[in-house]
């Protein structure tokens, strides 16, 4: 916003480790994936594991689908997270574009399953999606002369 042509605000670029570190202090989401050639939003809650994002999914859902369909190859989707005031207007966004697998081990099922709680159970919440960061952008957004690298 700018008020008498002075800024009170400014943006600043986060790196790889930042955005994934202010990622990883959330727990909501929203995944981004193509379903009938278009682009479709989910609100999702996740854990960062070993550097990828962790979701869970059910049998039926769109993305589970995708994924399945994708194979090993896996299925290209948009993760974003992010904390910003509604009043102030500041805080910070995360983007994280990769491609989705399927996870299909079964430990690796079990231990996903201890990480994570579905935020809205739902029968059937036994899959797991794992998202391989590629692409990580992110932005905080600050007060003029206000830390560049404390977003909280």
């Amino acid at each position: 916003m700018i008020r008498n042509d002075v800024p009170t605000r400014r943006r600043v670029d986060l790196d790889r480790v930042e955005a994934l570190r202010l990622l990883a202090g959330v727990p909501l989401g929203r995944v981004v994936f193509t379903r009938q050639a278009l682009p479709t939003v989910r609100p999702v809650n996740h854990v960062l594991d070993g550097g990828d994002i962790v979701i869970r999914t059910h049998e039926g859902a769109a993305l589970t689908s995708q994924a399945q369909q994708a194979g090993g190859a896996g299925v290209v989707v948009a993760y974003e997270a992010d904390a910003i005031d509604p009043d102030t207007h500041l805080g910070w966004s995360v983007v994280v574009t990769g491609y989705a697998r399927l996870v299909t081990d079964p430990e690796e099922l079990t231990r996903i399953r201890g990480l994570l709680e579905p935020w809205a159970p739902q029968q059937g919440m036994d899959h797991a999606v794992r998202i391989r960061p590629d692409l990580v952008t992110g932005v905080l957004l600050t007060e003029v002369g206000g830390p560049a690298a404390d977003p909280g």
